[in-house]
């Protein structure tokens, strides 16, 4: 069974990371394709991640999921608030009875660099400037492959943080680098970091996270 991770975060909040190996055969043998996906990989994708909502909490009434206008999937009674995260051959979850919720998780890649300036306001740009110099001079050459990577890390990290915050907020209209600011950085492959979502007052919030070698995993979880 490919859980690749999972946490109970209390008796009524629940998280866990799928690694997607199986045939679609195996996920529609437990759960249905409650939309027509013609893509085939999205339609494993979207199987994953009704799979672990069942998985999680085996009571989940799968059946009774709407879609949003922000094409946000959520029960209309919410017995349960929930967040799901497609990435590659990954699929998370994040389920809770009491807690309002959001998951998001994506693989490194070099196009976050390419759209930093458009996300990450210009506080969070300087801050991850100094932890660049950091990687820098930790590494002792500034052409090193560690220090690329450890920067596609770190920026796809604050852009998945980003878009848990998102998924958590839920209903859409959302400017990444204004409204969403980060005011802590990252304190190492595993941790938190503290947020505020600004609409019309500012809402703080604790960003958790955890990287992997071949993905980064971010939540949020409120009262």
């Amino acid at each position: 069974m490919p859980i690749f991770f999972q946490q109970d975060i209390d008796d009524n909040t629940k998280l866990a990371v799928w690694k997607i190996e199986e045939e679609e055969s195996f996920f529609l043998s437990k759960v249905p394709l409650q939309r027509d996906i013609s893509h085939q990989h999205k339609r494993l994708q979207h199987l994953a991640g009704r799979y672990l909502l069942q998985y999680l909490f085996p009571g989940f009434p799968l059946e009774l999921i709407r879609i949003a206008d922000t094409f946000r999937p959520f029960l209309e009674d919410d017995a349960y608030h929930f967040s799901i995260s497609h990435c590659g051959n990954y699929a998370a979850v994040i389920v809770s009875r009491n807690r309002r919720v959001g998951v998001d998780i994506e693989i490194p890649d070099a196009k976050v660099a390419r759209i930093k300036n458009k996300f990450l306001h210009q506080h969070e740009l300087r801050g991850l400037d100094l932890l660049n110099h950091k990687l820098i001079i930790s590494n002792k050459k500034e052409d090193t492959y560690e220090s690329y990577a450890a920067e596609l890390r770190s920026l796809t990290l604050l852009w998945s943080s980003k878009e848990a915050i998102f998924k958590w907020w839920s209903f859409g209209k959302v400017d990444f680098r204004e409204n969403i600011r980060l005011l802590t950085g990252l304190v190492g492959m595993e941790g938190s970091i503290e947020a505020q979502f600004i609409s019309e007052s500012a809402t703080h919030l604790t960003v958790n996270y955890k990287i992997f070698e071949q993905i980064c995993l971010a939540w949020v979880i409120t009262e």
